[in-house]
């Protein structure tokens, strides 16, 4: 049948374009929150490199992508398998979509003056002035491209891919989602000295 209200979001060509649309909208809106907050384009440092390797340099959050890039990377794939399972009638575009919607939404929190603050008293991130625009669209970027990799591989070596992601942080910058997770909202004094190489 046609044209009935049976047809999930997102499968004519028209309906396809709409979560686009939406998606570019919100990126767009979250750029000008974030300049009305004051974050900067880009490092004040006046670099254009896209990587900064050292999360604890002033270069951190302050480039296209970083260590933390990750973490952004292992959202997406949590938000293509939780969409799938939750919303399995809707399209790919529009589980895209609020996979997006949901980016921006923690790029314009991530970037508030509480939990900048929160940043700053209890996780490594001592220095943390929040992110510039242009690294906050990497942010984005990378949630879009978990997403899209969970897209192909699967929910069971998407999790093969999040464990992997998780153990290599914890060993190479001694930080993860999960410790981040932690840290902002009960934070461990023991956890803060380990991260700190006390």
């Amino acid at each position: 049948m046609t044209g009935t209200s049976a047809e999930t979001p997102g499968t004519t060509h028209r309906g396809a374009a709409i979560p686009l649309i939406v998606s570019l909208a919100a990126t767009a809106v979250t750029v000008l929150i974030l300049r009305g907050e004051g974050r900067r384009w880009w490092c004040a440092c006046g670099e254009l490199s896209l990587w900064a390797s050292n999360i604890n340099s002033s270069h951190c959050s302050q480039h296209l992508f970083d260590p933390y890039s990750f973490t952004h990377v292992e959202h997406g794939l949590i938000a293509f398998s939780l969409l799938t399972w939750l919303r399995p009638g809707w399209s790919v575009t529009w589980r895209l979509c609020a996979t997006v919607l949901y980016a921006c939404g923690w790029e314009i929190l991530e970037n508030s003056t509480y939990i900048i603050e929160r940043y700053r008293a209890h996780t490594l991130a001592l220095n943390y002035l929040g992110d510039s625009v242009g690294n906050s669209m990497g942010d984005i970027l990378s949630c879009v491209t978990g997403f899209a990799i969970a897209s192909k591989l699967g929910l069971r070596r998407t999790l093969v891919l999040f464990v992997v992601l998780e153990l290599m942080l914890l060993v190479i910058i001694r930080d993860n989602l999960t410790l981040n997770v932690v840290m902002l909202l009960y934070p461990v004094n023991g956890i803060k000295a380990w991260q700190m190489g006390r």
